[in-house]
């Protein structure tokens, strides 16, 4: 087999809607760390919206209080100063410090 066929057998291939959501807010237990596989999530491209459904205030709380941080893979560099310094896009996302 050659090169190019194996290397386009490892693609990703998607088809329908995809979301990428690339931000620290995961990290620093922003909402999107409280996310647990099986939450309904709704999405409305028009909006600009994301919610998760069906999950009710107490459990949003207990969420909250019984999150914790992962902890970074890595612990030195160049990605390691981009986890400590860099701020969603709205904010910047620059690594001025």
């Amino acid at each position: 087999m050659s090169f190019q066929k194996k290397k386009q057998k490892n693609l990703l291939r998607s088809h329908g809607f995809v979301i990428g959501h690339v931000v620290p807010e995961a990290q620093l237990g922003g909402p999107i760390a409280l996310v647990k596989d099986g939450d309904v999530i709704s999405v409305d491209a028009v909006k600009n919206t994301i919610h998760v459904l069906d999950v009710e205030e107490e459990e949003w709380e207990t969420r909250r209080k019984t999150w914790k941080a992962p902890p970074l893979k890595v612990q030195q560099g160049t990605l390691y100063k981009y986890t400590k310094l860099v701020a969603d896009a709205s904010l910047g996302c620059v690594t001025d410090a």
